[in-house]
C-alpha cells in the first residue's frame, strides 16, 4: 500500500511552490522509509523547477539533499535501522549491473541513474510516473543509496553535503588535494564555501579565487591560506603556473583561459560549475605546460558515505540558512541574487 505524504510542489514552470500530497510507494523487502528532517535548496532545483534546462516533470518536487531519520525497512533490509540518522543524495537507484555501478560509480550508470526527482520511471514504480524529492515529509528509497550520516554532524548541516559536500569531495580525492599540493576553488558560494572546508582538512595549501573580497574572511575561517580578488587583472598575472588543481564552482561564462594559465606543469581544471556558452579552450594553453580540462560531478554511494564519515572526522558540515517551508519561494529568489550565506535548508516539520 502506497503512503500519502505532504509536500511542496511546482505545478509549472512559472508557478509558485504550493502544499500537496503526494504518494511513495509501497514499502519494498530491500526499501527504506525515511521520516525527512531537512531538505538543503541546490541551484539544480531551481534550474529543474523553473525547466531552465528542459524535461522538466510536473507536478514538481525538487531536493536531494535530504537528511532524517528511518522510520520503517523492508523485510530484508540489513544496512539500516529504525530511528538510523540517514541521508540521501542525488541518486535513488541504478542498474546494479553494469561496469560504473560494479565500480561503485552509479551516477555514471550506462543505463542512467535514477535520481532523487524529475527522474521517469514506471508508472508501478513511482504513481506520477517521475520521481519527486525531499521538500516532503517521508520518501522510500532502496537501501543501497541511503546513507548513514554520524552523530558527528547536525542533520542540518549535513544535508547539504549530500550534494554540495560529494560534489566537491569527489574531485578533490580524484586529483589528489593533500600536503603538498596548491588547491584553487573558483567561487565561494554554497559549493564552494564545503570545497574549502574539505581541501583544507586534506592538508592542501588552499587558494580562494572570488569576484571581490567580501567574503575574505569567512573564506579564512573555512580553511582557505589566500583569498583573491579575480577581478583584478594583476591576480592572473600574479598567480601565473601557481596550482597542481583548480576547481571551478561557478556556472558563470569565466575567460577560462586566463584561469587555465594558472595551473602548474601537469595540473588540471575541474569544471564543476555548467555555464551556457561552451568553453573555448586554446589548445597551446593545454599544450604548453602539459595542462589538463577535466570535469566532474557527483561521487558514487561509498564515496558519499566516506565523505560524510570525513566531514565528521573534521567537524565540517554547511553554513545553512534554516527556513520554514513557506519562505521556499523566496529563497529561490535569493539563491538567484547571490543573497546568501551559504545553503538554505527547509526544516520539514514546516510542511
Amino acid at each position: 500500500m502506497s503512503t500519502a505524504v505532504a509536500a511542496y510542489a511546482m505545478a509549472g514552470p512559472e508557478a509558485a511552490f504550493e502544499k500537496v500530497t503526494i504518494e511513495r510507494r509501497e514499502l519494498g523487502p530491500r526499501d527504506v522509509l525515511i521520516d525527512i528532517a531537512y531538505a538543503g535548496i541546490c541551484h539544480s532545483d531551481i534550474h529543474t523547477a523553473r525547466n531552465e534546462w528542459g524535461g522538466a516533470a510536473y507536478p514538481c518536487v525538487p531536493g536531494h539533499e535530504i537528511a532524517g531519520t528511518v522510520a520503517a525497512v523492508g523485510s530484508a533490509v540489513s544496512r539500516h535501522r529504525v530511528g538510523d540518522r540517514v541521508g540521501v543524495g542525488c541518486m535513488v537507484d541504478s542498474c546494479g549491473v553494469c561496469e560504473s555501478c560494479l565500480a561503485g560509480e552509479e551516477q555514471f550508470c550506462t543505463r542512467g541513474a535514477v535520481m532523487t526527482y524529475n527522474s521517469r520511471v514506471p508508472e508501478e514504480v513511482q504513481p506520477g510516473g517521475h520521481t519527486m524529492g525531499g521538500y516532503a515529509t517521508r520518501i522510500v528509497v532502496t537501501e543501497n543509496f541511503v546513507v548513514a550520516i554520524p552523530e558527528g554532524i547536525d542533520l542540518s548541516v549535513a544535508a547539504p553535503l549530500l550534494c554540495a559536500g560529494i560534489t566537491l569531495y569527489s574531485p578533490l580525492r580524484q586529483w589528489g588535494a593533500g600536503p603538498g599540493k596548491k588547491v584553487a576553488i573558483i567561487g565561494m558560494g554554497g559549493l564552494g564555501h564545503i570545497g574549502v572546508k574539505i581541501a583544507a582538512a586534506l592538508g592542501a595549501e588552499v587558494t580562494v579565487l572570488s569576484h571581490s573580497l567580501s567574503k575574505q574572511d569567512d573564506g579564512k575561517r573555512f580553511g582557505a591560506h589566500h583569498y583573491y580578488a579575480t577581478s583584478d587583472a594583476q591576480v592572473f598575472r600574479e598567480l601565473r603556473s601557481s596550482f597542481d588543481l583548480v576547481i571551478n564552482t561557478v556556472s558563470a561564462d569565466l575567460p577560462i583561459n586566463d584561469y587555465m594559465k594558472l595551473l602548474r606543469l601537469d595540473g588540471t581544471l575541474v569544471v564543476l560549475g555548467l555555464p551556457e556558452a561552451p568553453l573555448q579552450v586554446q589548445a597551446r594553453v593545454l599544450a604548453g605546460r602539459r595542462r589538463s580540462l577535466s570535469g566532474s560531478m557527483i561521487g558514487g554511494i561509498e564515496q558519499t558515505q566516506e565523505m560524510l564519515n570525513f566531514c565528521a572526522e573534521h567537524g565540517i558540515g554547511a553554513e545553512i540558512e534554516l527556513i520554514s517551508a513557506d519562505e521556499i519561494d523566496s529563497a529561490y529568489e535569493r539563491v538567484v541574487a547571490s543573497d546568501v550565506r551559504y545553503r538554505f535548508v527547509i526544516d520539514t516539520a514546516t510542511i
